[in-house]
């Protein structure tokens, strides 16, 4: 079976930049497979204006005072910046790396941070993602060394672009967040290497056969990218210490639990828990777990899900 993978993912808010960076650091030394951190302006989560760190800048600086870990944005916002310069930007992180950038990239949903730093975010989701989808055809040239000139009638307007030097990776990977049908798990089959989701198994599993569709419409194998599921986990040794600190986190980050009622990415409870919790995934493929950290980042937390459950997960 394929092997467990972790992610971890730091939320950007709510933390000072000390923290956050000694953070990074000790995944990379617990053995998380990669390090992800939001692109986000306002936060996300409680009250929007609080602190937080801008994505590229802070994975840059975490680039390099890192050695192994891989790092991405969880996902880039499309709207935010022209994507020939969001290829410079990760071509620039990878070497800072070594070659361990991955690109993420999305339509992006939070339109208060749009209108507050006078960024345009579109009529609407689908013209957003019709947005992605020529960003996405023309990065993916961009990182193989392709000279890129845009069509006419587009968002873009390339002109004769060409990114130099060129990643140090032969093919640096590119990661899409999202499910939905029509549009999103298209560009998904198209030009993804990573797909990360959110959702129930049996949410995912049926996104999972939509995906497979899509790739036979193209002619991708499926096996071809590597599903990923994000969730938010708080361990310790009974169910209701666990929760407890979660609380804590959530005031932490001035959020109030009425507003996360029933979201079902929150994993709180006991190592077995959340080990049986990932067992369902595994079964229908998500081998991948992206899991989101709050500030003051729990570093019990961290330290279980590589030493204790990771173990029982890869046990089956």
């Amino acid at each position: 079976m394929t092997d467990v993978k972790l992610g971890a993912n730091l939320w950007s808010q709510a933390s000072d930049w000390p923290g956050f960076l000694s953070a990074a650091r000790r995944a990379e030394a617990l053995g998380f497979d990669s390090f992800w951190t939001w692109d986000h302006i306002l936060a996300i989560f409680g009250d929007p204006h609080q602190p937080i760190f801008e994505g590229y800048t802070a994975l840059a600086a975490v680039a390099q005072a890192t050695e192994r870990i891989q790092l991405g944005l969880f996902v880039g916002a499309n709207p935010f910046r022209n994507p020939g310069l969001v290829a410079k930007s990760v071509t620039t992180i990878d070497h800072i790396s070594g070659g361990r950038a991955i690109m993420g990239l999305g339509g992006a949903w939070f339109e208060l941070e749009h209108r507050a730093f006078g960024l345009d975010f579109g009529s609407g989701f689908g013209q957003r993602l019709d947005w992605l989808g020529e960003a996405l055809d023309a990065v993916t040239q961009l990182l193989r060394g392709e000279t890129v000139t845009s069509p006419p009638g587009g968002r873009y307007a390339f002109d004769g672009l060409r990114i130099d030097p060129p990643p140090i990776q032969a093919h640096l990977p590119i990661m899409i967040g999202g499910s939905g049908e029509q549009k999103t798990l298209r560009l998904v089959a198209r030009y993804a290497d990573i797909w990360n989701a959110f959702g129930s198994p049996e949410t995912l599993a049926h996104k999972d056969a939509v995906l497979r569709e899509r790739c036979a419409e193209v002619g991708r194998d499926p096996g071809t990218i590597e599903r990923t599921v994000g969730c938010k986990i708080t361990i310790r040794r009974t169910a209701e210490e666990a929760e407890h600190v979660r609380r804590q986190l959530l005031e932490h980050n001035r959020t109030p639990l009425e507003r996360v009622a029933g979201d079902e990415t929150f994993w709180t409870g006991t190592p077995e828990h959340i080990a049986e919790i990932m067992a369902g995934y595994r079964k229908i493929g998500f081998h991948t777990f992206i899991v989101e950290l709050p500030a003051p980042y729990d570093e019990e937390t961290m330290e279980s899900l590589i030493r204790d459950v990771k173990p029982m997960v890869a046990a089956g």
